[in-house]
């Protein structure tokens, strides 16, 4: 299984979210090919409802913690409540890597 289908089947698993995108960002770092090291998780959820900014983030982490293990490196986490989330919503571009 890809590091990308773990990440995602874990986040619905732990977080059952009603908006959820995995995005590898690693081919704008400078990584091997196909590498899997650099992700941008989109994520609404219920669980959020109520939680600030830090403990969506925890919740992330701590549900990836295998996966930074696996050879994960960056994240860039846009958590969301249901009341927060539209579908239309511009999440913003990642940087570009400096390295």
């Amino acid at each position: 299984m890809s590091l990308e289908q773990e990440i995602i089947d874990n986040l619905t698993q732990a977080l059952t979210p009603t908006h959820l995108q995995v995005i590898n960002e690693s081919h704008n770092h400078n990584v091997p090919a196909n590498s899997e090291t650099h992700f941008k998780v989109i994520i609404a959820s219920e669980r959020f409802e109520g939680k600030r900014l830090l403990a969506r983030h925890r919740l992330v982490n701590e549900t990836l913690s295998d996966a930074f293990n696996k050879g994960l490196h960056a994240l860039s986490i846009h958590t969301f409540s249901l009341n927060e989330w539209n579908d239309e919503m511009k999440v913003p571009d990642s940087p570009d890597c400096k390295g």
